[in-house]
């Protein structure tokens, strides 16, 4: 299948990034190596190319109707100016995808979805829409977003914009001119827990603002970042990633999405997401560390003592930051205690861990 190259798909492949299809996209995965890039991100700043993910408007008096539908979060609780984590429930409570909801204006939200979910979840919101009446728009293609991550992300990048980045809230989102471009849409979220601002622009505009971005925080260290790192940075904060933690048929709370399951009476999944909340699931998603050598990796089978499948690995690496194989995994509930010990099968060895509490990584 044909991969889908970005506007600064040539930028990366001059910067002499390892290039590889992700999502349907054609995207860098790492520059310099994952722990260099990593690193970057925990102790200074760094740049990552996202715009494959997808971006969907939903606008005018029907606007909050629909999300109210579609969506697990409170959505009439997200005020002007603020971002919402969410998911999209099936009608059997499983996960169509995640997502962040952004309310830009009293009518207007700005949803953004992973990459290899865009039509699946254009489809599933429009399907829904026909009912309510929402004005929706796929913006995925024009928009272009770059992540620009780590501690010193907001006072480099200040320099660019005419939004104050410091009296922003976490989580929190203003549109106004970055890198010359009006109209941006800035945002304090981010997938790496190193924080910093997430940028929406139009994509035609993209190599200028890159640019711009690599020469500013120059001085200050920036390096471009690949996905390969944003995978490591994610995990050590313990948040899922669609394919993995969560998929269709995940239950929510036993992924421990609890604190984002408060659907409006109205939701198409809300009766399915009762019932699982009043019962407790066969098993749930736990972090874990490796207690001796040994890196885990999706797939991996999860044991006890005396070797009886318990459980499985969903994803898995060497922890840059703290240097140890870290996991995130389904365990049956009777082994999900903080300190449990458990056994990771990594080559035929019985490698022996611990359920932790997470996140991982605490700066």
């Amino acid at each position: 299948m044909q991969t889908i190259k970005t506007a600064l798909t040539e930028k990366h492949i001059t910067l002499s990034a390892k290039m590889a299809p992700f999502g349907g996209f054609e995207m860098p995965i790492q520059y310099t190596g994952v722990k260099d890039e990593h690193l970057a991100v925990r102790n200074g700043l760094g740049v990552f190319d996202v715009s494959h993910m997808g971006e969907f408007y939903v606008e005018g008096p029907k606007a909050l109707n629909l999300l109210q539908r579609v969506c697990s979060n409170a959505v009439d609780k997200l005020p002007v100016g603020k971002a919402q984590y969410n998911y999209l429930p099936n009608r059997e409570g499983g996960v169509v995808d995640d997502l962040i909801v952004y309310r830009l204006e009293e009518n207007t939200y700005f949803l953004v979805v992973n990459a290899a979910n865009i039509k699946k979840d254009w489809i599933w919101i429009a399907t829904e829409n026909e009912s309510v009446g929402a004005e929706l728009r796929n913006a995925s293609e024009a928009t272009e977003l770059l992540a620009i991550q780590g501690p010193k992300s907001l006072s480099v990048m200040q320099k660019l914009t005419d939004v104050n980045l410091f009296e922003l809230p976490f989580y929190g989102v203003q549109q106004g001119t970055f890198a010359g471009v009006s109209n941006a849409i800035i945002a304090t979220t981010g997938y790496t827990g190193a924080g910093g601002i997430e940028v929406y622009f139009p994509n035609t505009s993209a190599v200028s603002v890159w640019e711009q971005v690599l020469e500013t925080g120059a001085a200050d260290g920036i390096q471009p970042i690949g996905l390969a790192a944003r995978d490591t940075l994610r995990l050590e904060m313990g948040y899922c990633l669609y394919g993995h933690e969560i998929d269709d048929t995940t239950n929510p709370y036993a992924a421990g999405l609890g604190w984002i399951s408060k659907p409006h009476p109205s939701n198409l999944a809300y009766e399915s997401l009762q019932d699982q909340k009043n019962t407790t699931p066969e098993e749930k998603l736990i972090g874990f560390r490796i207690l001796d050598r040994g890196i885990p990796r999706a797939e991996y089978t999860l044991s006890n003592s005396i070797q009886e499948t318990i459980g499985r690995v969903t994803s898995g690496t060497q922890s840059p930051s703290l240097n140890t194989g870290i996991g995130l995994g389904y365990l049956k509930t009777a082994y999900a205690p903080i300190g449990t010990q458990i056994f990771v099968d990594i080559r035929n060895k019985q490698i022996p861990a611990e359920v932790v509490k997470l996140p991982f990584y605490k700066d």
